[in-house]
This record gives C-alpha cells, sequence and structure tokens, in this order.
C-alpha cells in the first residue's frame, strides 16, 4: 500500500465536555493540538465502520483538549462518538525527519538479517518505556526485535520495502 492510501492513527474521543456535543479528546501528535490541523478526519466506531468529518474546531481545555464536530450540536449526540478512533490520511502528515519514520510506514517491511536471512514482515511496533520494538512475522514466528537504529537495525529502504536488522535468526 502506498502512504498516499494509508491512514495513521492520530487520537480517540474520550469523553464529553458539556452540554452542547463537545467531545474530550486524547491526541498523539506533536504538539498535541496538531490534530485539529490534519483534517478530515477518519472517525472508526467498528471494523470497517468510518465516518469522514472535516470542519472539526478545538482547543485545549485544562490538561486536555476538546472539540466541537459539526452537526454534532448536543450531549446525546456527542455521546455516541466516545470511543472513536481518529485517523487521517498518511499524506496529510509532514514529511518525516531524517532516519525516523512513522510507524505506519513501517508495517509490511520485508526484514532480513545482515547475513541476509529472511526473518519475515514488519507486522506492527509498539512502545516501550526503553525504546519501541517491531513486531517482526513470518507466519509461524513471531520476533520482537528493538527499533534501536545503528545497534538491532541497520538500515531501513522504505522504497525497496526492506529492513536490515543484526538479530540471531534462531532468537
Amino acid at each position: 500500500m502506498t502512504a498516499a492510501g494509508r491512514r495513521v492513527l492520530v487520537g480517540r474521543i474520550v469523553g464529553l465536555y458539556g452540554v452542547q456535543g463537545w467531545v474530550k479528546l486524547e491526541s498523539w501528535t506533536e504538539p498535541r493540538t496538531r490534530i485539529f490541523t490534519y483534517q478530515p478526519w477518519l472517525l472508526t466506531s467498528a471494523p470497517g465502520v468510518e465516518t469522514e468529518v472535516t470542519g472539526i474546531k478545538g482547543r485545549p481545555q485544562g490538561k486536555g483538549l476538546v472539540a466541537q464536530l459539526p452537526g454534532v450540536d448536543d450531549r446525546d449526540a456527542a455521546m455516541a462518538l466516545v470511543g472513536q478512533d481518529i485517523y487521517v490520511s498518511r499524506d496529510l502528515l509532514p514529511p518525516p525527519g531524517k532516519d525516523e519514520y512513522y510507524w505506519v510506514d513501517l508495517e509490511g517491511l520485508e526484514v532480513v538479517t545482515t547475513e541476509g536471512v529472511a526473518l519475515g514482515r514488519v507486522s506492527h511496533l509498539f512502545a516501550t518505556g526503553a525504546n519501541d520494538v517491531v513486531v517482526v512475522k513470518d507466519g509461524t514466528r513471531e520476533r520482537l526485535i528493538p527499533f534501536i537504529q545503528g545497534s538491532f537495525v541497520r538500515s531501513v529502504d522504505l522504497s525497496g520495502g526492506r529492513m536490515v536488522v543484526d538479530w540471531d535468526p534462531e532468537f
């Protein structure tokens, strides 16, 4: 899938704010208020069920963020949105810096060792307190490889669809 066709999870609707349809947000953008500049939003309520929304207004409120979505003007309508994930199209995001990657761009890459042994493909990544971890699956096996560039991750070639890692295939 090309970057233009991918979606990136940037936040979630986590609660209600007031009685006029405003909702509380959790944002994973940097800075967190940048979530409002990426529109349209694709709200997902269940697998395969999504709604495109544009014209969202929002602001910081206390330690969090609040937003008002067009057509949502009372607490009952807002309640139906709580728990929905907020995705945006990958092509709305700025290009990553040198040696930086969006996780969605790494998903699906072929992973091989420095000796050329195929380990599988990147299934997904997750964050830990120390570093991010790449989950590599080959159909029968799952490997968790620390995403530490220069140490375990030797190179990433997005256009070639390949990640080279310094990793023991038996581990």
